[in-house]
C-alpha cells in the first residue's frame, strides 16, 4: 500500500469531518451511557425495593431482540419526536429527529448489557461500605458518586470499550436517519469508495485510518479491561 492511497482518501471524502462526527457521537454515547447505566445498576443492586428482580429480568430480556427488528419502529418514533433547533438568535421546535446528532446518540445510551455488567460489579462491593456511609449521614447519590463508582474502575473501562465499539462501527442506523454529509460518521464514509471506480487501495487506507481511535482506546483502558475480565472469573 503506497502513501498515494492515503492522499486519495483525503481527496475523495471529507475524512476529518467524518472523523470528528464519529468521535463526538461515540464519546457522548460512552459518557452518557456510563452515567445512565451505572445509576440504573446501582438502583438495582444496592437499593431494596419491590419488583427490582422483575425489572432486571425485563432489562436482560431486551438482549435477545436484535436491533434490525427495532430499526423501523424506532425510525418511525424518532421522526415524530419534537426537535429544538436554532434559528438565528431564537429557538424553534420542529418535528422529527432525522438528520441530527442526537438521533445517533440518544437511542443507544441505555444498554441492557452495560446495566448487567455494572450490576454484577456493584454486587461484589461490600454493603458494609453503604451502611457506614449511611451512619455518617451520606445519601444514596453520595454513596454512588463517592464510594461505588470510584471502586468500579475496571467495570467503567469495560463498559466504555463495549459502548464505544458499536457506536464507532454504526452503519445501518446513520444510513437510515442521516442525509447531510456534515453529520455522517466514518463508517458511512466507506460507501463513497464503492461508487463509480472502486479503489481497493484507498478502501484499505481508509479502513486503517478509522481503526486508529479504536486501538488507542483499547491501549488506554487495556489494564482496567483485563483486570475486569480477570476479576469476573474469580469466585469465593
Amino acid at each position: 500500500m503506497s502513501l498515494d492511497n492515503y492522499e486519495g482518501v483525503f481527496n475523495r471524502v471529507p475524512f476529518w469531518q467524518f472523523l470528528a462526527n464519529s468521535v463526538f457521537i461515540s464519546a457522548t454515547t460512552v459518557v452518557l451511557g456510563i452515567l445512565i447505566n451505572s445509576m440504573a445498576a446501582f438502583a438495582l443492586s444496592r437499593l431494596r425495593w419491590r419488583g427490582r428482580g422483575i425489572v432486571l429480568t425485563l432489562i436482560l430480556a431486551t438482549l435477545i431482540v436484535p436491533f434490525e427488528t427495532l430499526a423501523l419502529p424506532l425510525l418511525w418514533w424518532v421522526n415524530k419526536l419534537p426537535s429544538l433547533e436554532a434559528d438565528g438568535f431564537s429557538l424553534a421546535f420542529s418535528q422529527g429527529w432525522l438528520n441530527t446528532y442526537h438521533v445517533q446518540i440518544i437511542p443507544f445510551i441505555a444498554n441492557a448489557f452495560s446495566v448487567y455488567l455494572f450490576y454484577q460489579y456493584f454486587s461484589s462491593i461490600p454493603r458494609e461500605l453503604d451502611e457506614a456511609a449511611r451512619v455518617d449521614g451520606a445519601g444514596w447519590f453520595t454513596i454512588y458518586a463517592r464510594i461505588v463508582m470510584p471502586l468500579s474502575g475496571p467495570a467503567i473501562a469495560t463498559v466504555a470499550i463495549l459502548t464505544f465499539l458499536p457506536a464507532w462501527n454504526s452503519y445501518l442506523w446513520p444510513l437510515m436517519v442521516i442525509q447531510s454529509e456534515e453529520l455522517r460518521p466514518v463508517m458511512v464514509g466507506l460507501q463513497y469508495f464503492f461508487q463509480l471506480n472502486v479503489s481497493w487501495g484507498q478502501v484499505m487506507a481508509y479502513s486503517s485510518l478509522i481503526t486508529v481511535p479504536v486501538v488507542a482506546l483499547f491501549i488506554a483502558f487495556q489494564k482496567s479491561f483485563i483486570n475486569s475480565i480477570a476479576s469476573s472469573g474469580v469466585k469465593g
